[in-house]
């Protein structure tokens, strides 16, 4: 049986529950200096690409569309080794996707969080 898989702000307090703590923003979260986050690691090239964060800014209504357009880039090679060391860590132990999105539920970490789920 893999991991537990949860999202969270990288704004929240830490927590020892949360197992392994990785950040799936492509940017740096905004006024947060490195030793706060708390990290294990931070994997950028997980991301969405600027031109789809950009495409989708956050608005919920796009958000099945930015679903569907994020995960066939976790396909593409620019994706494909940083999403294959996140099923990696996935497997292991309680994992913990972090985001500064203000919207949990429609931010990469979840779409990613769902993908991880299937792919256990």
């Amino acid at each position: 049986m893999g991991a537990q898989i949860i999202c969270r702000r990288v704004y929240d307090e830490s927590s020892p529950r949360d197992g392994r703590r990785v950040l799936v923003d492509r940017v740096w979260p905004r006024g947060m200096r490195k030793e706060e986050a708390h990290l294990d690691e931070w994997l950028r090239d997980v991301a969405p690409s600027t031109a789809l964060r950009r495409w989708y800014g956050h608005e919920p209504d796009r958000f099945a569309e930015f679903r569907r357009r994020y995960l066939a880039e976790l396909r593409d090679a620019g994706h494909r080794e940083a999403a294959g060391h996140l099923r990696e860590l996935a497997g292991h132990d309680r994992l913990t996707l972090l985001t500064a999105t203000k919207d949990v539920d429609h931010s990469q970490a979840a779409v990613l969080a769902e993908w991880l789920s299937k792919k256990q």
